[in-house]
């Protein structure tokens, strides 16, 4: 009964954030966040919500970063050519380095800043989710990581395909993969793809679904880097251990890779992750107060807009040079 309260406050917060969503063009997971952030700081939920707000930012999530997995089909990697797989590999790694260096530049924490980095390279708000507790992040850079992303998201859709088509003057499937290579959210690159044609909307969707895939290799790249946040007591002292939800995350990929099950339960496991998601970024807004956001919400949201502006610039670069 402790975690009934909280459970069922971030639930309704993640259908309304779900609601919203049709109207308004940031997607649920930013909404839901952005509403647990008022929430929390107008409505100010006592103990008796504590431990169920606590169970949905932690345990809801791990879940869904566990179901996941199932959007992930390695077989979509046939359909590119290395010229664009290198591309692809190429600006993610730069973004997420880049965010080291701006975290540099403006006296900014590194692991705040490379959490900027890998929602801006990957996948947004999945990619946050999936590697925060690897880092070792507080559930406040969290929030504010995927309402940075998402609103930058939300103005690139309608950047790119003028950037792409009237700017750099790009023929449309080149746009097609500018736009899939610098978007954070499947939704915007479907949204932004399409808004300049068919084969721009289908190439798009393409290239950001291989860089989706680069989820998997960064999030044990991270597990090396950052052993400590992923160390369990073992008798005499501490060892290196996977995490249990990233294990679930890996096994659920090899689902849609090997069609190991019908493509409708596939989906219906989709969307579990999805909802699941949201209903877990509704309690990590919960735990925002405004005086954070005063502290740390400018120089967060300068260093993911440079981090941002960089990946577009390279991108752009790289596109240029190798698919003229």
């Amino acid at each position: 009964m402790k975690y009934t309260w909280g459970i069922v406050l971030c639930i309704s917060l993640g259908i309304s954030a779900n609601a919203l969503s049709l109207f308004i063009p940031l997607g649920p997971v930013a909404i839901a966040i952005i509403l647990g952030i008022a929430a929390g700081n107008i409505l100010k939920p006592g103990k008796l919500f504590s431990a169920g707000i606590t169970f949905s930012e932690k345990r809801i999530l791990s879940i869904a970063v566990a179901l996941m997995g199932v959007n992930l089909n390695f077989m979509i990697l046939k359909d590119l050519g290395y010229q664009c797989i290198l591309i692809i590999t190429a600006a993610m790694a730069v973004t997420i380095s880049s965010s080291l260096l701006f975290a540099k530049i403006f006296k900014f924490d590194r692991k705040f800043a490379l959490l900027l980095g890998i929602g801006n390279g990957i996948c947004g708000s999945s990619a946050i989710a999936a590697t925060r507790e690897i880092i070792g992040v507080e559930e406040e850079e969290v929030g504010f990581s995927v309402a940075i992303i998402n609103f930058l998201g939300t103005l690139g859709i309608f950047l790119l395909p003028f950037i792409g088509t009237v700017v750099l003057k790009f023929s449309e499937i080149n746009t097609g993969v500018l736009i899939g290579n610098t978007l954070q959210a499947v939704g915007q690159v479907v949204a932004s793809g399409f808004s300049v044609g068919e084969s721009a909307g289908q190439t798009a969707t393409v290239v950001k679904m291989a860089r989706v895939l680069m989820l998997t290799p960064v999030v044990f790249i991270l597990i090396s880097v950052f052993p400590k946040n992923n160390a369990t007591e073992s008798g005499s002292g501490r060892k290196n251990t996977v995490p249990l939800f990233i294990v679930g995350f890996v096994l659920f990929s090899l689902v849609p890779t090997f069609s190991l099950l019908p493509e409708d339960v596939i989906h219906v496991i989709s969307r579990i992750s999805h909802y699941a998601l949201i209903v877990a970024m509704a309690g990590i807004g919960l735990g925002i107060t405004f005086s954070s956001i005063l502290r740390d919400g400018k120089k967060a949201l300068l260093v993911g807009s440079s981090i941002f502006v960089l990946q577009v610039i390279f991108s752009s670069t790289m596109i240029y040079i190798f698919l003229r």
